[in-house]
């Protein structure tokens, strides 16, 4: 499936850094404003212990995890949604990514220009999700007047869309997300069509320097981040982008061994990547045998045949059943034939909602 974040930020608060460190690539990472000027697309491997377990227990010809793609946008400055900066442009980019990750400077270093001459990362927010808002509030009150008349008409398409502009307007105008709307199905539908950058889901992550990361209770800044975020009821992930970029560098042993000198059991970016994969209704289901095992990317609440169709449109259009096993069960058996001996391999049609964890052997027939 083919979902990205958008990390996102003002100028030098570590953007370009962290998506070094998530793609083991070189985006330019520099001292000014608009280092980025092109979006930077990176492909990152979703960490999973359960397949590493799957590889030992089924001992295939190869393994292939599962990919989540990232977005770096270029920075955002005040009064983007009116074109300041490269606004526009930037804006564009965030509305065709699915999540935001928007990455909060949460540390102090004179050698470091912070845009606005101070740390405060509550202004910092301010000033981002402001843009988004303003820049939404625009694009509905634009539409808002075309539906208008039509709903007068009697057109009950437009009626409802009326309605839904109506609600989002409302909130934008008290500087909040179109995300804190408490929406049904039909509205929810509705206003995903607007492609509103304030309706995608938000992570906000903490960039703290190498010293403050064993203490990261006691950083003002990442509590202040935190408190906001729980009002909003959104997430914080804290990291240190620059350590975070030295490890990309290193093999997994000497990773581990890294982590286990800074005294963390979990590297920021597969905290972030974990997230942000959550963030988006996101889960894993396996297909394993011999010749692979395999991650599959799908979509909460997808259906046995929509995730079989993740393999190949065929597995879809000529679904029969599904042979599934959850990890769990496989993990305790320790083989799909002793699994099935203990009548915990299941037979699943084409109502079957798929489960994370799940192990699955599509039978189709086209």
């Amino acid at each position: 499936m083919s979902l990205t974040a958008g990390i996102v930020g003002l100028p030098n608060v570590g953007k370009s850094t962290l998506f070094n460190a998530i793609t083991s690539s070189k985006a330019l990472a520099a001292n000014y404003p608009f280092a980025t000027i092109d979006p930077n697309v990176g492909i990152v491997e979703v960490p999973d212990e359960r397949l590493k377990k799957l590889t030992e227990l089924v001992e295939p010809k190869k393994t292939v995890p599962t990919s989540f793609e990232f977005t770096d946008i270029a920075g955002i400055v005040k009064g983007a949604s009116k074109g300041e900066g490269l606004g526009n442009k930037f804006l564009s980019h965030i509305r065709e990514v699915d999540a935001i990750c928007q990455v909060v400077r949460c540390f102090e270093d004179e050698n470091i220009t912070h845009v606005s001459g101070n740390i405060d990362p509550l202004s910092d927010i301010e000033v981002i999700n402001l843009e988004l808002i303003l820049a939404d509030l625009e694009s509905c009150e634009k539409r808002i007047g075309r539906v208008e008349k039509q709903a007068k008409q009697k057109d009950k398409e437009a009626q409802l869309e009326y309605e839904v502009l109506k609600k989002i307007v409302e909130v934008l105008k008290e500087e909040k997300p179109a995300r804190v709307l408490e929406l049904d199905k039909d509205e929810l539908k509705i206003a995903k069509n607007m492609h509103l950058l304030t309706l995608k889901p938000m992570l906000y992550v903490a960039n703290v320097s190498e010293e403050e990361l064993s203490d990261i209770e006691n950083n003002k800044y990442v509590k202040a981040v935190k408190n906001f975020a729980n009002k909003e009821g959104s997430e914080v992930i804290v990291i240190c982008a620059k350590i975070e970029e030295e490890m990309a560098s290193l093999e997994p042993e000497d990773k581990i061994m890294f982590l286990e000198e800074l005294g963390i059991d979990e590297s920021g970016l597969d905290k972030l990547i974990k997230a942000s994969y959550n963030l988006l209704g996101l889960a894993t289901y396996f297909t394993a045998g011999v010749q692979e095992v395999r991650a599959w990317t799908f979509k909460k609440g997808m259906l046995a045949p929509e995730c079989a169709g993740i393999i190949h449109s065929d597995f879809e259009r000529g679904f029969i059943r599904a042979e599934t096993v959850s990890y769990d069960d496989l993990v305790k058996y320790g083989s799909m034939q002793k699994s099935k001996e203990a009548g915990k391999v299941r037979l699943e049609g084409k109502e079957y909602e798929v489960k994370d964890g799940d192990i699955m052997l599509f039978r189709f027939n086209v």
